[in-house]
C-alpha cells in the first residue's frame, strides 16, 4: 500500500543552466526559502550536436560543474546531474521523487536567452510543466526583458535591476531525507558527444574560483592599461578582464561584476590624483562596456531569427555561401585555417584556435575580413567563430556578426584594412611572429605585407584576395544598397525596435520624417559595440 500524498515532503527543483554559481542566484535563493532543494543539471546530448557547439565549450562546462558541485556539497546537497532530453529527464525525476514520498512543488531556473535550440527546448519544457500542473519559475539572470519589448526606458530598467541587492546563497541546503544519496549520471566524454579535433591548447579554465581570481587581478593589477591596451592582440590578452567565458557560463553575475567595478572606481577616486595612474579611465571604460552586454542579448530575445536571417532583408542573397559556392568555399577554408596570406588575419585565427579568446578589435577584423574582403555570407563564418570562442554568447555573437557584415541596416559600414590594423596594433610584428612562425625571420619592413618581399617566404601563401580591390568592391555594393528609399524606410523600423537609446525622446518617430537613424551614419569611434565585448 503506497504512502498517502499528505505524507509527501514538498521539494523544489532548481535547474542550473548557464548560471553555474551560488552567489546572486535568485532561483536558488528563492527556492531554498520554500524548503528542501534538489539542485539539478541536465546534460543534453542533442544540444552538443548543434553546429555552434565545440569541445572547448564542453571542457569549460565540466570544470564549472565540478566547482559548482563542490560548493553545493558544502551546503549539504550535491549537484544531481542527469543526461538526456530535458522533458524526459524532468518527467523521470519527478516520478522518481514521487516514488520516494516527495512532492515536487516547483521548478526553478533563470530565464534563458540563448541559441535557437534552447529556445525550442524551453517551449517544450513549459508545455510539459503545464501538463504536470507544475509551476516553472523563471527569474531574470541578466537585465534582459522577456519577448519583443519597447526599447524606451530599457536602459533605465537595466540600471535599476543592476542596483538591486545581490541574492545571498543559502547558508545550508536541507539534505533530502530518506535518500542518503541521490544518484547522478556519468558525464559523457567529449568523444562520446562527437566533440573532437578542437586543439585548444591554451584554453581558460572554468569555475567560479577562477572567475573571482580574474576579477580581482583585473580590478587591482592587470587592468590599469585597459583603455589603451584592449585594442592590441598581445596587450589585450593580459589587460582585458578575461571574464567573458565566465559571464557566458554564469559563474559570475553581471550585478556582482558591476558592483565590484564601481566599488573599485570609488576607491580609485578617493586616492590622491598623483597615485591614480590610468585606473580612472580603465574603470570608466570597463563599466561602460558592461552595459552593452544585455543590450545585445536583448536583440536576440526580441528577434530570435537574428541567429539565422539578415536583420535587414535588403541583404538577402547578397553574398555567396561557402556551402553552395566552390570559390567561396576556398576562401572560407583559407580564412578558417589561418592561411589567407594576410599575417594579422592568420595570426588572429591561429591564436583563437589555440586559446579560445581574442580581443574585441581583432574579432571585429576577422568577421569584417570574411564578410567584406572575402565576400562571404556571414552565417558560416559566424558559426566557425562561435565554435572557437570559449565565451560564445549567441545574443552578442550574432548581433555583432551581422553588425560587422553590415546586414543590420542601421550600423555604420566599417571595413577593417588588415594591413593597417597590423601596422597599428602590432608594429614590430611580435604577435604575428608568435602565431605565424613561417614569418619569424622576415624583416620588420615586410612583416605586415610579406608578399612585397623579393623572395618567397617559405610555404606562407600569397594573399587570397587583393585588399584594396576587395574593399572597394564591398563598399560599392553596400553603400549602393543603402541609398534606396526602401532601405531607409525599413532601417527606421529596425532602429525603432533594436536601437540603443537612453530616453524616449530618442524614438525615431520624433525624428525628421525622412532622416536615417544616426547609427546608420559612419562614426569615428564605434569600438565599444564591436564584435563581442572587450571583457
Amino acid at each position: 500500500m503506497g504512502r498517502g500524498k499528505d505524507l509527501a515532503l514538498s521539494l523544489q527543483i532548481v535547474w542550473f543552466k548557464r548560471d553555474l554559481r551560488l552567489h546572486d542566484h535568485e532561483a536558488l535563493t528563492r527556492a531554498a526559502v520554500k524548503g528542501p532543494v534538489l539542485p539539478l543539471y541536465i546534460l543534453e546530448p542533442e544540444l552538443w550536436q548543434q553546429p555552434d557547439m565545440s569541445q572547448r565549450h564542453y571542457l569549460f562546462l565540466l570544470e564549472c560543474l565540478a566547482d559548482l558541485n563542490r560548493h553545493l556539497t558544502r551546503l549539504g546537497q550535491p549537484l544531481v546531474i542527469r543526461t538526456g532530453n530535458a522533458c524526459s529527464v524532468l518527467s523521470s525525476l519527478v516520478n522518481e521523487l514521487r516514488g520516494s514520498s516527495f512532492e515536487v512543488a516547483g521548478l526553478w531556473s533563470h530565464m534563458e536567452s540563448w541559441n535557437s535550440w534552447t529556445f525550442k527546448r524551453d517551449r517544450a519544457v513549459l508545455q510539459w510543466a503545464r501538463n504536470e500542473g507544475l509551476r516553472w519559475n523563471e527569474p531574470r539572470q541578466w537585465g534582459v526583458d522577456r519577448g519583443d519589448i519597447n526599447r524606451d526606458h530599457w536602459a533605465s530598467r537595466w540600471e535599476a535591476r543592476m542596483r538591486q541587492q545581490e541574492f545571498l546563497p543559502p547558508s545550508a541546503l536541507q539534505p533530502l531525507p530518506r535518500i542518503p544519496t541521490f544518484s547522478s549520471d556519468s558525464l559523457p566524454t567529449p568523444q562520446e558527444l562527437g566533440l573532437t579535433g578542437d586543439h585548444c591548447t591554451d584554453r581558460q579554465k572554468g569555475g567560479r574560483e577562477e572567475a573571482l581570481s580574474l576579477l580581482q587581478s583585473f580590478l587591482y593589477t592587470r587592468g590599469e592599461p585597459y583603455t589603451r591596451a584592449m585594442s592590441g592582440p598581445l596587450e589585450g590578452a593580459e589587460a582585458c578582464s578575461r571574464l567573458s567565458p565566465h559571464m557566458a557560463f554564469g559563474t559570475l553575475s553581471m550585478r556582482e561584476i558591476l558592483a565590484a567595478t564601481e566599488m573599485r572606481q570609488r576607491e580609485v577616486l578617493s586616492t590622491s590624483p598623483g597615485f591614480r595612474g590610468r585606473w580612472p579611465s580603465a574603470m570608466r571604460s570597463f563599466s561602460g562596456r558592461l552595459r552593452w552586454h544585455c543590450h545585445f542579448i536583448q536583440k536576440l530575445e526580441s528577434e530570435p531569427d537574428l541567429e539565422f536571417r539578415n536583420l535587414h532583408p535588403a541583404y538577402d542573397n547578397l553574398r555567396p555561401s561557402p556551402g553552395t559556392d566552390p570559390k567561396a568555399a576556398q576562401r572560407f577554408t583559407a580564412w578558417s585555417e589561418g592561411q589567407t596570406g594576410y599575417p594579422m588575419i592568420d595570426a588572429c585565427m591561429r591564436c583563437l584556435r589555440a586559446t579560445g579568446w581574442m580581443n574585441f578589435r581583432m574579432r571585429s577584423m576577422l568577421m569584417s575580413f570574411a564578410s567584406y574582403h572575402l565576400w562571404l555570407d556571414w552565417r558560416e563564418p559566424s558559426l566557425h567563430l562561435a565554435r572557437l570562442f570559449t565565451d560564445y554568447e549567441p545574443g552578442i555573437h550574432y548581433s555583432q556578426a551581422q553588425m560587422q557584415s553590415a546586414t543590420t541596416g542601421i550600423n555604420a559600414i566599417r571595413i577593417y584594412n588588415p594591413v593597417k590594423q597590423s601596422q597599428d596594433h602590432d608594429p614590430e610584428g611580435l604577435f604575428i611572429r608568435k602565431w605565424v612562425p613561417e614569418l619569424s625571420g622576415i624583416p620588420d619592413s615586410f612583416i605586415h605585407q610579406p608578399w612585397l618581399h623579393p623572395d618567397r617566404i617559405g610555404d606562407y601563401p600569397l594573399p587570397v584576395v587583393g585588399e584594396k580591390q576587395a574593399r572597394l568592391f564591398a563598399a560599392q555594393k553596400l553603400f549602393g544598397l543603402r541609398k534606396t528609399p526602401e532601405h531607409r524606410e525599413l532601417a527606421r523600423a529596425i532602429y525603432e525596435k533594436h536601437g540603443s537609446r537612453k530616453r524616449p525622446s530618442e524614438r525615431l518617430t520624433r525624428k525628421k520624417k525622412n532622416s536615417a537613424p544616426k547609427t546608420a551614419r559612419p562614426r569615428k569611434k564605434q569600438d565599444n559595440t564591436q564584435l563581442d565585448l572587450p571583457l
